[in-house]
């Protein structure tokens, strides 16, 4: 019996982020070019690429945060112990594990606090890097 190969979200030699909300569930499309703006626009001297599969912007060689689309929300990794210290009433609703945040795509993005966390953690990747 044949079996039917499905298509894979993996990176791939020269896969991009483009490429990666291209092959993503239509669903969250919308969501993940709209975490992609804010955090480019939060930190702005972040590169992106393609890690563990997933869109990965990187501050001073090191990763700064990831993103996923799913058909249900989009995720941004990580919750560091500082972003969850600073924003522990806010993240409190989106937060589904240890270093997990699910918005989920029902809702409209929290802008602000997108561009918070990702300034906090700007902050954390500066600090080690010294």
């Amino acid at each position: 019996m044949q079996r039917k190969q499905r298509a894979s979200r993996s990176a791939g030699p020269g896969r991009s982020v483009q490429a990666y909300i291209a092959a993503s569930p239509v669903e969250s499309r919308t969501a993940l070019k709209e975490l992609r703006t804010l955090i480019r626009a939060a930190a702005p001297r972040a590169t992106e690429k393609i890690s563990y599969g997933i869109p990965t912007f990187v501050l001073n060689g090191r990763p700064l945060v990831y993103i996923a689309g799913w058909k249900k929300h989009v995720s941004l990794y990580p919750v560091t112990a500082g972003m969850a210290k600073a924003f522990k009433d806010e993240i409190k609703r989106y937060r589904t594990g240890k270093g997990t945040l699910q918005f989920p795509l029902t809702d409209p993005i929290p802008k602000s606090l997108i561009r918070k966390i990702v300034k906090v953690r700007a902050g954390e990747v500066a600090a080690r890097g010294k």
